[in-house]
């Protein structure tokens, strides 16, 4: 089947639902967009690493003003999180950082390191993100090699859950360390509040197993009560 293609803007709002892939920036998304609507101001609320594909609320001439309205809203995300394996960036995109032997962990014991994850915690910010410090983003720092002290936010999950837990064949996962433990991965649905980092729960969730851990896969399914099933995709 052929995938989707954007729709021309909404005329009661000028608003954009869009499913961005899987490697590209949220930048490079708003760039294919700006070729199907030539001279028009187009701005997005939310960013997506590269690494994370999902929804993407997009904003079209005046529909931009309306963007601001969406940043705080709570979102949801499909995460995948492996355990037996940490890295310098949070994903596994990075460089592997220490690894562990994940053979012992059950889905009960994830069960209950993921509900501890509920409620408002003080967490430290990646490295490897966007907020800026003496106005510089901190993953531009930690790229150039600078040591970076990453502030404290406080983070909000709403609700969590997890919905599968495997042991993955060691031959399926790409690890960048001579000796690597054995794996566990865990698909957990994350509800939080704005400004919540999934990257940071992940290593969480292995601090509170005593287990390194990365986030693996990540998707956005629902920015307040806008969908993802009611998304188009740019390609």
């Amino acid at each position: 089947m052929p995938e989707k293609t954007p729709r021309k803007p909404l005329e009661n709002g000028q608003i954009l639902l869009v499913d961005k892939p899987k490697g590209i920036s949220s930048y490079d998304a708003i760039r294919r967009l700006k070729k199907r609507f030539p001279g028009a101001k187009i701005g997005h609320a939310g960013t997506l690493d590269p690494n994370a594909s999902g929804l993407l609320l997009v904003g079209v001439g005046s529909g931009t003003k309306k963007l601001t309205e969406f940043l705080k809203l709570p979102k949801e995300y499909a995460a995948e999180v492996l355990f037996g394996l940490r890295t310098n960036t949070g994903d596994v995109t990075g460089r592997a950082v220490a690894t562990g032997d994940a053979e012992h962990l059950t889905i009960d014991m994830v069960r209950n390191a993921v509900s501890e994850l509920v409620g408002k915690h003080a967490y430290m910010l990646p490295a490897y993100s966007a907020v800026k410090q003496g106005g510089v983003p901190l993953y531009k720092k930690a790229r150039r090699g600078e040591i970076v002290v990453p502030p404290v936010r406080e983070m909000e999950v709403l609700h969590a859950k997890v919905e599968e837990f495997s042991k993955p064949d060691h031959g399926t996962i790409d690890c960048t360390m001579t000796l690597c433990g054995n794996y566990a991965l865990a698909k957990v649905t994350f509800y939080v509040a704005s400004g919540t980092y999934i990257r940071t729960l992940a290593e969480e969730l292995g601090k509170k197993l005593k287990v390194p851990a990365t986030l693996k896969e990540l998707r956005r399914i629902k920015i307040g009560e806008f969908k993802i099933e009611n998304a188009e995709t740019v390609i």
